[in-house]
């Protein structure tokens, strides 16, 4: 390959095989690897991940978002989506859709002995508000900005202001 036509390749094409994984561990609910497959791509309006769900674990907390829209594509094994208040099955081949807003807070649950593999994508919508109904807290996020706090401990506009 030419040197313009690798690097047009590195720009556009990715493979689940090259994602360097991350651990995302905490006991005992959650251990999941997970990486970007659109970082330092050409994407601008979508972001994707994949993701390797440990038998018997979850992803992450059941959450939902404000802004951005999600796709998630099951590509191996079979689990549980807990969407809604409801427990869903998944299994390979199944492509789920998630809107933003409070009526679809959702999380996956491998409930099978084998790991779950999946591809995440989602809009980048920004700025982002993510709640978490399990935990009382939300997380706002743009650019370098991020933090998480508890809904209860919600201020007055004024607080703290001279």
């Amino acid at each position: 390959m030419t040197e313009p036509t690798d690097a047009l390749r590195r720009q556009l094409i990715r493979n689940v095989a090259d994602v360097a994984l991350e651990r995302q561990l905490r006991p005992p609910l959650y251990d999941t690897m997970c990486g970007g497959l659109t970082d330092g791509s050409a994407a601008v309006k979508l972001g994707a991940g994949y993701d390797v769900l440990a038998p018997g674990k979850r992803g992450c907390p059941y959450h939902f978002h404000h802004a951005q829209e999600e796709m998630f594509v099951i590509l191996e094994g079979e689990g549980t989506l807990r969407v809604a208040g409801e427990m869903l099955p998944v299994r390979a081949g199944d492509v789920v859709v998630i809107p933003p807003g409070p009526e679809y807070p959702h999380q996956f649950i491998n409930t099978s002995d084998a790991p779950m593999r999946f591809i995440s994508i989602s809009t980048k919508e920004y700025p982002e508000i993510c709640e978490y109904p399990d935990s009382g807290k939300y997380m706002a996020y743009q650019g370098g900005f991020t933090r998480t706090q508890r809904i209860a401990a919600n201020l007055d506009y004024w607080d703290g202001e001279p």
